[in-house]
């Protein structure tokens, strides 16, 4: 439950960190990029073995880490896309309410435990991702033109939960839960490296100081709400659709106080409904065990 509750802090503390780069008109692909970098550079330092780049190569998740690394910066540049076509809310709605996948994959592949309590939670957590997750009454309708975005963003972020549950299931050793980590920001921050060589050459690049210091700070808390989530999935008492439903809506529930506390933000009669049933679909989720 420890690396849970991490994972969580860890995630919400990236939540802030995001608030704050519209503060300072930080450069969201740079900080990103450098994020990846840092996030890759913090797995490599946490792993107690020799790197050897050829081992690597030949480990059965290496692939699968080389794939999730597109995906990670595909639906990072989809979720802008989703925010600008469409607003923040169907942005945040279409990422958390992602975690429908892993929890029905955990379900019919590793036949996880069912129950009228854990369902109901479950139901219930769903619920209260959408109602927290609207923040605004207005904002960009949807079309059936750029309903794809939110839809990319929804099937994208589950792969991303559910591929992790698989590979560190059937493919990551406990010892290389760091590398394994490290590597798939490695791939992520290849890709990014190559979009500002592509901007550098078309002479759209300009690069600032105070990015490279925003993706300093947001790699290291990125890096290990990845590796605390890896670390609560390999833990024996709970099912992987029970982690990520506790994981997505705790989430949800410290980042949405965080914004209240920190950030001075208003909440709408639906917020708070969405706050109390999140709570409960937790402990109706986590007594289900």
């Amino acid at each position: 439950m420890i690396y849970l509750l991490l994972s969580v802090l860890a995630s919400t503390l990236i939540f802030i960190i995001f608030k704050l780069f519209s503060r300072f008109d930080i450069n969201i692909l740079q900080a990103i990029i450098v994020n990846y970098i840092v996030a890759s550079i913090s797995g490599m330092i946490a792993y107690t073995e020799p790197i050897n780049i050829v081992s690597i190569s030949k480990e059965g998740w290496f692939y699968g880490t080389m794939i999730l690394g597109v995906i990670f910066i595909s639906v990072f540049n989809l979720m802008a896309i989703t925010t600008q076509r469409n607003g923040l809310s169907v942005a945040a709605v279409a990422t958390k309410m992602s975690v429908t996948i892993p929890i029905i994959f955990g379900i019919i592949v590793y036949h996880e435990s069912t129950g009228v309590v854990k369902i109901t939670g479950i139901l219930i957590a769903l619920i209260a991702v959408f109602l927290t997750s609207i923040k605004n009454t207005g904002g960009v309708p949807i079309t059936r033109k750029n309903l794809i975005f939110p839809l990319l963003v929804f099937i994208g972020s589950g792969i991303i939960d559910t591929s992790i549950k698989f590979l560190e299931t059937h493919h990551v050793a406990e010892n290389d839960v760091p590398i394994f980590s490290a590597t798939i920001f490695g791939f992520a921050a290849i890709i990014g490296i190559i979009i500002l060589f592509i901007k550098a050459i078309t002479g759209t690049l300009k690069i600032k100081l105070k990015n490279i210091i925003a993706g300093i700070v947001l790699g290291v808390p990125n890096y290990f709400s990845i590796f605390f989530l890896i670390k609560a999935l390999r833990y024996n008492s709970m099912d992987s659709s029970t982690v990520f439903t506790i994981n997505n809506v705790a989430i949800l529930l410290v980042s949405t106080f965080a914004g209240i506390l920190f950030f001075k933000e208003k909440l709408l009669l639906k917020n708070w409904i969405g706050i109390i049933l999140a709570i409960a679909s937790i402990i109706l989720v986590t007594f289900s065990i």
